[in-house]
């Protein structure tokens, strides 16, 4: 009984009719259980099906990455304290949230075309060396709502120039790939409010 239920269930999915499951659909159905059971929820598609046959666009967009520690509104907060014996060191084990504005010129004021939403860990024992994880969200123009995911390694003291991987996006930037170049450009000594030159290259559809 319980299986029928189950075949059932698959037919409607495939059907796609509002949960009816017709005669044809469970004959499909039983025709793909010779081939596996992988095949109810993953078959290959055509590229095209999701506008994957158009050329890709090649996009570079420059924007400036405010971090501010300081109250009021700080838009980088430790949710996970570092390794005591490193606490004065590189901070390893420590662990921040980040809701940070994305600024089209480097003045802090400047208008924001965005946010970079996240996490970053110190990942050194022996240097301030980051592992960032953000989502690059625009609120402006054509991508506004869209996303870039990027991801890597962030020696910020130790390179002037660092690099992350695209790993993908959303809306306007499905299937995204590329890099993102970081520079930082100013960085406060008493609160430590930091501005860092974003240059982001992706391939996109």
């Amino acid at each position: 009984m319980q299986e029928e239920k189950w075949r059932m269930a698959a037919a409607q999915e495939l059907n796609g009719l509002n949960g009816v499951a017709t005669a044809a659909t469970l004959a499909d159905l039983d025709s793909r259980e010779g081939e596996g059971e992988a095949t109810l929820f993953g078959n290959s598609i055509e590229p095209k099906s999701l506008n994957l046959h158009k050329e890709q666009i090649l996009s570079h967009f420059r924007f400036y990455w405010q971090e501010k520690f300081s109250e009021p509104n700080a838009t980088s907060m430790e949710i996970v304290s570092p390794v005591p014996k490193y606490n004065t060191t590189s901070k390893f084990g420590s662990i921040r949230a980040i809701d940070i504005a994305l600024t089209i010129g480097p003045n802090v004021s400047s208008k924001v075309v965005g946010r970079a939403q996240g996490v970053y860990v110190s990942a050194s024992e022996t240097e301030i060396d980051l592992l960032m994880i953000e989502n690059i969200v625009f609120y402006e123009g054509r991508y506004n709502g869209s996303s870039i995911t990027t991801m890597g390694r962030n020696p910020i003291f130790s390179k002037v120039v660092r690099e992350l991987d695209v790993v993908g996006g959303s809306g306007h930037f499905r299937f995204a790939k590329g890099y993102a170049e970081l520079r930082t450009i100013s960085s406060d000594p008493k609160t430590l409010d930091t501005a860092v030159q974003y240059d982001v290259y992706v391939y996109h559809y």
